[in-house]
């Protein structure tokens, strides 16, 4: 988020909420959610990726080179809440494969081997060329230089 005036640690409520999501459930704002809140915890600020912009005038010889690095506030979300939907619990972290998963996973053959084995095959059932024509060879005749 755009940087805000607010310490680390600190808690901050954002009341233009534009899209809640609970599941199969969608509220859409138009253009807000009145009503809804959401709580988040500031980690700090921070700058981000360089932007760099150019202005170029040709046969002139203007050029401008500008560089940008937009301030931000990392934000923490501690709870969502609006109208309809329950208070909300929490964010959780992404879910983790189950290693049973992963494992049913790694027994599938992977497509790319198939096709280098494909590929391999094709390349052992090649045609002989025949064998190429010598090449002629001009022979130059040299010029004798009478001393006359």
């Amino acid at each position: 988020m755009e940087r805000l005036a607010v310490a680390e640690g600190a808690t901050v409520e954002l009341d233009r909420v534009l899209v809640i999501g609970d599941g199969d459930k969608l509220t859409l704002g138009r253009p807000i959610i009145e009503g809804a809140r959401v709580m988040a915890t500031s980690k700090g600020d921070g700058k981000g990726d360089k932007v760099i912009g150019m202005k170029y005038k040709a046969k002139v010889r203007y050029s401008r080179k500008i560089g940008h690095r937009q301030p931000y506030t990392e934000l923490a979300i501690d709870s969502i809440s609006g109208p309809g939907i329950k208070a909300e619990k929490p964010v959780k972290a992404a879910k983790v494969e189950k290693p049973e998963e992963a494992a049913e996973v790694a027994e599938k053959p992977a497509a790319r081997p198939r096709r280098r084995a494909e590929k391999a095959e094709e390349a052992a059932t090649v045609v002989e060329k025949p064998a190429a024509k010598p090449r002629r060879r001009t022979v130059k005749k040299e010029v004798k230089e009478n001393g006359s």
